[in-house]
């Protein structure tokens, strides 16, 4: 990677998340990364913080890249594409995190049978603590993985997966920090019902969510019996289990992962119609 010049095309807090990771790990150095977005401000506040290129339009950077990361919204995909289709020649590497739009239908879009690699993060890659599956299409190799997993490793966990998989991704980690979230606050407000200051209380809610999953990481022990080591027989924690079991927490959360998969599919759908 260190001899690779990339753009980046997007500069928002997915993008942004990304070139710190890369920056900071020394994947790649400054000066080989250009990034380009529609917001002056938010340019000169990345190249101040980075020392990268900037730029608004790709075009006159596309040649020269060996990759090109598409940080964009769907909507804008078609803009994107006229704006690189003429200047992209087909043995760079495309990376997309463009939710729902295929990578086949990407490499077919820009016409020159790029390999193209796409990736399904998360919001904690703001905090390098994201959850990305990746998946490619012809003729991705394992080369083009690997560059792929480096990137998205900078900025957390990465694990590879059939394409066809990746609405499940989506219903899982993509949208899971906002069923956490609610957990975290549910917990909290536990607390504060029960007598906690609120400031104290959400300092050990977060704490507590994020130590039990450092310890499922690290332990490689199934969530259950990490839960069965900590629940003393008609203590606490047991009596707690039993109440999230009578109000289904975990057929809600399952639930959850199921209907957001289902919404990431009909999307899919609408947009390799349009």
């Amino acid at each position: 990677m260190q001899k690779k010049n990339v753009l980046l095309i997007g500069g928002g807090n997915m993008g942004a998340a990304l070139l710190r990771g890369i920056i900071r790990s020394g994947l790649a150095p400054a000066r080989r990364i250009t990034v380009i977005d529609i917001l002056p401000g938010l340019l000169e506040t990345l190249r101040s913080r980075h020392g990268v290129n900037v730029d608004f339009d790709p075009g006159p950077h596309v040649a020269g890249a060996d990759v090109i990361l598409l940080a964009v919204k769907p909507q804008i995909l078609p803009k994107v594409v006229a704006s690189i289709r003429g200047s992209v020649r087909g043995g760079q590497l495309v990376i997309s995190i463009l939710a729902g739009v295929e990578s086949s239908r990407i490499r077919d879009l820009l016409g020159k049978n790029n390999p193209v690699i796409r990736v399904m993060p998360n919001i904690a890659a703001t905090v390098d603590a994201a959850a990305s599956a990746i998946a490619g299409c012809d003729p991705a190799t394992e080369e083009h993985y690997q560059v792929a997993e480096a990137l998205f490793g900078a900025v957390g966990e990465v694990v590879r997966v059939e394409e066809k998989l990746l609405d499940a991704v989506t219903g899982l980690s993509g949208s899971g920090p906002a069923y956490v979230y609610t957990v975290i606050e549910a917990l909290c407000d536990g607390g504060v019902h029960m007598g906690l200051p609120r400031d104290v209380a959400m300092k050990l809610a977060a704490q507590t969510v994020l130590g039990a999953a450092r310890q499922v990481q690290e332990s490689g022990e199934h969530p259950a019996v990490l839960r069965d080591r900590v629940t003393t027989p008609g203590g606490t924690t047991a009596a707690a289990l039993r109440e999230l079991e009578d109000r289904a927490l975990r057929a809600a959360l399952m639930s959850a992962v199921a209907a957001a998969t289902a919404r990431s599919k009909e999307l899919n759908r609408n947009s390799a119609e349009s």
